[in-house]
């Protein structure tokens, strides 16, 4: 039976829940039940995939046309662990602000555009992660941003007007850049096909090919929020809703760090820009988590810890070993799980205390002491505290940088561990004032609805899993790793016969498929030696 229709799932349920959601948008508990009934199939639907992809990468020619001239969506080790994140995170983030907008009552439940937002968001988030085609990964971002003006704008308070817009600005310069880079690319090498440029951007100028790294590197950059590109990021998340706060947090900047990881080991293998995307990754471990320090309030000194960690993602795709990639994937897994359960944590603190500034919060370990471990154990593992996820993703990337051991290593090791100190040191003084000293004034007493407090608890959980089950997911990511380096698996299974795409859906792959190390390239694709399936790792 061909299974690989499912790859299409995780894009169109979500855009049709969007317009179902919309056509029922004067029936409130309609719309929620919908949106959580998509995203649990969505869900399933992400998880059969894993499964799938760790047998070999499942491929959808859509609509049956072959590639390189129609569209790929390709579910691949890396793909298929970043959508069952992605997922994971969406549907908990739902069930939080269900759980609010009950609690609040009718008038002051999600309005009618949230949920197609939402939901436009996930097909969004799930369009980029398994596109095979750079256009189309363009178009899910499109869907992402006007999604998310929707989203961080819901209120239409002047705030969340300023950071809407100061966030789409932002987010159209990278689009530009982009798609600059788009054009860059099939000027040079007549196709927007991942895979077909993996074969032919090896055969272009240098030079060119160079021009065209750096500008797919900015633009997505841009939407990673790396330094220096990452100052809009700490003015447009707080001012958002707590459940939009939460899953902007959690996706969208590892969004752009997954397009990073796919186009320097696919199209730019020989990683020539290995050492300035090291300083970067060191100026961002740095400069955003001296931010955090600086804050008081914790939304904004969370908001500084996502722009340092994500340095930490940055630093595996600079070394781009096996060893390097893989705990560059697993770090993404865990932070996408900590960052957002902390944000929900401190949408909880907000209900509970009625502000999210440290100088006004106090006593709440006692007033509410489960909100208060709620808050220590992802904060605790965001720092590296062994033995957390954080704390093996970081080892990960140390013995990359200890394996390869170049100058630039020392620093990468030097700002990975200053970073994780200062981390420490960041929360845990917000752990104190918010938790442990005593409030200047009384705190308001209005209750947290158990809903919320159950969803915010179940990805801290979903953490904890991580933490619990690091060796299998370390494996798993650690494969995702070697498919990236061997490139032959990616390419083959998008185009088998002579560099073209078949035009009908294959049979997923099944167990007697061979490991990666055993697929061979066919005769049409170039050799490592000449700069295409295998890649170089000289950097």
């Amino acid at each position: 039976m061909t299974w690989t229709f499912l790859v299409a799932l995780p894009v169109a349920l979500p855009i049709l829940g969007a317009g179902l959601s919309l056509a029922f948008a004067s029936v409130r508990r309609l719309q929620g039940l919908l949106s959580a009934g998509i995203l649990s199939i969505v869900w399933l639907v992400a998880a059969f995939l894993v499964y799938q992809s760790s047998k070999g990468p499942v491929v959808l020619d859509v609509a049956s046309w072959a590639a390189p001239v129609g569209i790929s969506l390709v579910a691949d080790r890396l793909s298929s662990i970043m959508l069952i994140t992605s997922v994971t995170v969406t549907l908990t983030v739902l069930l939080y602000s269900l759980a609010q907008g009950a609690a609040d009552g009718d008038e002051a439940a999600p309005i009618a555009v949230y949920h197609p937002a939402f939901l436009l968001l996930s097909a969004g988030v799930s369009n980029a992660f398994l596109s095979g085609d750079l256009f189309n990964i363009y178009v899910g971002f499109e869907l992402l941003l006007v999604s998310s003006f929707v989203l961080i704008t819901l209120g239409g308070t002047r705030d969340r007007i300023r950071s809407g817009t100061v966030y789409v600005v932002v987010s159209l310069v990278s689009s530009v850049i982009f798609l600059i880079g788009i054009a860059l690319s099939y000027a040079a090498a007549g196709t927007v096909n991942l895979a077909q440029l993996a074969l032919r951007l090896p055969e272009i100028d240098p030079t060119v090919r160079l021009t065209i790294q750096v500008m797919l590197l900015v633009g997505f950059g841009i939407k990673a929020a790396v330094f220096p590109l990452s100052a809009w990021l700490p003015d447009s998340y707080p001012t958002a809703p707590a459940p939009v706060t939460a899953v902007f947090a959690g996706l969208l900047t590892k969004v752009g760090v997954y397009t990073i990881i796919r186009a320097q080991t696919l199209l730019f293998p020989n990683n020539r820009l290995s050492i300035i995307i090291g300083l970067i990754a060191v100026a961002t471990m740095i400069m955003g988590i001296l931010g955090a320090v600086a804050q008081q309030d914790i939304k904004r000194l969370l908001s500084f810890t996502l722009v340092s960690h994500i340095g930490y993602m940055i630093w595996g795709i600079s070394i781009s070993t096996v060893t390097g990639l893989g705990a560059t994937i697993y770090y993404a897994v865990h932070h996408i799980t900590v960052q957002t359960a902390l944000f929900l944590v401190v949408g909880l603190v907000e209900r509970r205390g009625g502000t999210t500034s440290l100088v006004r919060l106090g006593s709440l370990a006692k007033l509410a002491p489960f909100l208060a471990a709620l808050y220590i154990v992802p904060a605790l593992n965001l720092a590296g505290i062994p033995p957390g996820s954080g704390f093996f993703g970081k080892v990960g990337l140390i013995q990359a940088s200890i394996d390869r051991m170049m100058w630039i290593d020392w620093l990468l090791i030097a700002a990975g561990i200053i970073s994780s100190l200062l981390t420490l040191y960041a929360v845990s003084r917000a752990w104190n004032m918010a938790f442990w000293q005593t409030a200047p004034e009384p705190l308001p007493a209005k209750p947290i609805p158990w809903g919320m407090t159950g969803s915010a608890a179940g990805l801290v959980g979903v953490s904890l899993f991580i933490s619990l089950w690091a060796g299998p997911i370390n494996q798993f990511t650690e494969g995702a790793a070697v498919e990236l380096k061997a490139r032959s698996p990616y390419i083959v299974s998008v185009l088998p016969e002579d560099g073209r795409g078949t035009g009908e859906s294959p049979r997923v792959p099944g167990d007697d498929l061979p490991e990666v190390d055993d697929i061979e390239a066919p005769d049409w694709a170039p050799t490592p030696a000449e700069g295409g399936i295998g890649g170089s790792d000289d950097g």
